[in-house]
């Protein structure tokens, strides 16, 4: 079939709301991931919270985040795509700027006179509430907005515009940072966020309904769902020992601006933080090629020791080129582990439901961050900042080698009987 003719059936395979909704994506991450960059060291050093009440926070907000889309997925089901997404960019855009307004000169004296950090719990509350609405919303419109033959094709194409906007994102917080202030880059976030809300407002039209293949699920219906899956230890245990990954994932927003800014005197710590998604752009296709014959497990250990050794590099030589390639040796071990952890989870699944258990495919991701933040506090404030900032990278490879050895453990121990009985 001639090149013309195949992008003629590729445009076919799409609905107009498809491109509209992957657009959307795009520029959310830029506002997620540019406030993202920056936020740990605002509420630590703009707002004065300092490393650990800040670190406890961030974790918190993602953590939040990331847990939450096991819920929301009912109210998409219930009030459809378009008033969810409106929901979603209308909370952005208050949240985020709610946060700013901590760093702005009126904003100081309404945060002192509700306390600071109760005034920032609150805020990032709200906020982490509006964040989890994006991913069934934009998830479920790619599936409902694709066919059968180019459904593949558009989460990858989905896939990757969520690392474009982690790339890029904390590029542009640079600049606003530098010529604005820090606490500008939340406000542009809340701006992009209110475009978003116009935008989904007038061009974002409700995806073709599935409704008719199954009444709508309500929220005691979820629930029960996850006193289900919460039952399955097997699958549980699976969970937290993967959720050690994103303990060593979040360090790359929480602590490691501290390090590069106070160890490495690098002022632009937002480009390291993009060299994580620049690699998985570029890494995470010809890892899953070279790792796709083998067992999903395998893979998922493989790249899990890859990213708990790569922060040993740092320690060894703490230059800028070598935090650089420490993190895209990171990256190579997270475009390894990322799809076939996706994977692994369906097979896991009993027979019927797949789609529950994998409702809880970001349960690692929250799990890790609530854990991480804190962490990171305690890290930063006793070892980047008590003088032996070294010692970080040691402990935060401990507990990733840690969490392998637990993953080959459970392999042997859990997994493999389990696949025998």
């Amino acid at each position: 079939m001639p090149l013309g003719e195949r992008l003629a059936d590729l445009r076919r395979g799409f609905h107009r709301t498809f491109w509209i909704a992957n657009t959307l994506e795009l520029f959310e991450r830029f506002a997620f991931y540019g406030s993202k960059a920056v936020l740990a060291v605002y509420l630590a050093e703009k707002v004065g919270l300092g490393p650990q009440v800040a670190g406890s926070l961030v974790g918190a907000f993602s953590g939040v985040l990331y847990f939450l889309p096991v819920l929301a997925g009912t109210l998409v089901d219930r009030y459809g795509f378009r008033r969810t997404l409106l929901a979603c960019f209308g909370i952005f855009t208050v949240g985020y700027f709610l946060i700013g307004m901590a760093g702005l000169q009126f904003g100081q004296r309404i945060t002192e006179s509700v306390g600071r950090t109760p005034y920032m719990i609150a805020v990032l509350l709200l906020t982490a509430v509006g964040g989890s609405l994006i991913k069934p919303c934009i998830v479920g419109t790619v599936a409902n907005t694709s066919t059968d033959k180019t459904r593949s094709l558009g989460y990858s194409i989905y896939y990757t515009l969520v690392n474009v906007g982690g790339a890029l994102g904390p590029v542009l917080a640079l600049q606003v940072r530098q010529n604005l202030g820090i606490e500008y880059v939340l406000i542009m976030s809340s701006v992009v966020s209110f475009a978003l809300f116009l935008g989904t407002l007038l061009f974002f039209a409700e995806p073709p309904s599935r409704e008719e293949k199954g009444s709508v699920r309500t929220m005691a219906a979820v629930l029960r769902d996850m006193l289900l899956v919460f039952a399955n230890l097997r699958f549980m245990l699976f969970l937290v020992i993967a959720s050690g990954f994103y303990i060593l994932f979040w360090q790359i927003f929480y602590s490691f601006p501290f390090y590069v800014k106070e160890i490495l005197h690098y002022g632009r710590f937002e480009l390291l933080e993009t060299v994580d998604a620049w690699t998985i752009i570029l890494l995470t296709v010809p890892a899953t090629a070279m790792v796709k014959g083998w067992k999903p497990i395998r893979a998922v250990i493989l790249g899990f020791f890859i990213a708990s050794v790569a922060w040993l590099m740092i320690p060894l030589a703490p230059t800028i080129p070598v935090s650089i390639a420490a993190m895209a040796l990171f990256a190579a071990g997270e475009a390894t582990f990322a799809p076939r952890f996706y994977e692994y989870i369906a097979s896991l699944a009993p027979p019927g439901q797949v789609g529950t258990f994998m409702g809880f495919a970001f349960l690692p991701v929250s799990i890790g961050s609530f854990v991480a933040g804190p962490l990171a506090g305690w890290l930063v404030a006793n070892y980047v900042r008590g003088g032996h900032p070294n010692t970080m990278w040691y402990v935060l490879s401990g507990i990733g080698l840690a969490s392998t050895a637990a993953m080959v453990i459970y392999n042997a121990m859990v997994a493999r009987p389990a696949r025998q009985v």
